[in-house]
């Protein structure tokens, strides 16, 4: 199933090429079970061209990889909606259902299929670029009995071409 996953993650990254944005994050992932190690975290995602541009906000479709100093990662793709506001500052929220594997048992989430939401605030510098900070939160939705979720502060760059 794991292979499957990284197949399919590797498809559809490979039109990123076109994508308006790479967001890189670093941070700190606590989790919520008792037994976990929090941990150091990394994240990467690509972000494609807007498909709709409105005047509040602008919705477009990324792909997300997260991995931490324990081995665990997350491979995910979903719904990125960012809402414009004055000076250069930006609210983002996103959605992306994800593949989960703990490499520390301790770290597991409860299944396999976890869903991280994720909301920002960002400022977009004069380069086009752009620094936010984040909170993530993933868990399974109470799909699995076990769910005891991983929260995550980052401090992010958006690269935007």
């Amino acid at each position: 199933m794991r292979s499957l996953w990284i197949a399919v993650f590797l498809v559809m990254m490979s039109g990123a090429a076109g994508a308006q944005s790479v967001v890189v994050g670093l941070g700190y992932a606590d989790f919520s079970y008792y037994q976990s190690r929090d941990t150091v975290t990394a994240n990467l995602e690509y972000r494609y061209s807007p498909f709709y541009q409105g005047r509040a906000v602008n919705l477009s479709w990324g792909f997300g990889l997260g991995l931490d100093a324990d081995h665990d990662y997350f491979l995910g793709a979903g719904l990125i909606a960012e809402w414009p506001l004055r000076q250069n500052w930006f609210v983002e929220f996103s959605l992306m259902p994800s593949y989960y594997e703990a490499d520390k048992y301790e770290n597991r989430l409860g299944g396999d299929l976890q869903f991280r939401s994720l909301l920002a605030l960002g400022r977009t510098l004069r380069s086009g670029d752009a620094v936010s900070l984040a909170l993530a939160h993933a868990s399974n939705a109470s799909l699995n009995e076990f769910n005891p979720g991983v929260n995550s502060l980052l401090a992010r760059y958006h690269v935007r071409f």
